[in-house]
């Protein structure tokens, strides 16, 4: 049973940051795409970023770019989002991990293109983040 846990949210002054995980398990981590959500209050899904199998290739989406750092750890099952410069309005929301199989492409561009797609192989429970004026 494949499953992908975030954690590391919570309340946060504006100005902070902030690094949440998602731990994978029960697939070979390696082989998979990793990409982050959010999703603020009463707004739709924001792609916010991804990393390829190897971890040598990350897309970050512009509005947070400069921001947001993604990394994984394929030792140890794990993707992580580094979010600096934390922001009230725009980042409170539920930051969700997702998984697609992928072993064999990792361009910049084959990330961005992921995290258009409507449906993805696994996904996790979110995290809430909630930045504090």
């Amino acid at each position: 049973q494949v499953q992908l846990v975030e954690s590391g949210g919570g309340l946060v002054q504006a100005g902070g940051s902030l690094r949440l995980s998602c731990a994978a398990s029960g697939l070979v981590f390696s082989n998979y795409t990793m990409t982050w959500f959010r999703q603020a209050p009463g707004k739709g899904r924001e792609f916010v970023g991804g990393i390829n199998w190897i971890g040598d290739t990350t897309y970050i989406a512009d509005p947070v770019k400069g921001r947001f750092t993604i990394s994984r750890d394929n030792a140890k099952n794990l993707v992580f989002l580094q979010i600096d410069s934390l922001k009230p309005a725009e980042d409170t929301a539920v930051y969700y991990c997702a998984a697609d199989w992928a072993p064999s492409s990792g361009t910049w561009d084959d990330i961005r293109k992921m995290g258009l797609k409507e449906d993805h192989d696994y996904w996790g429970q979110g995290t809430r983040v909630t930045v504090s004026s």
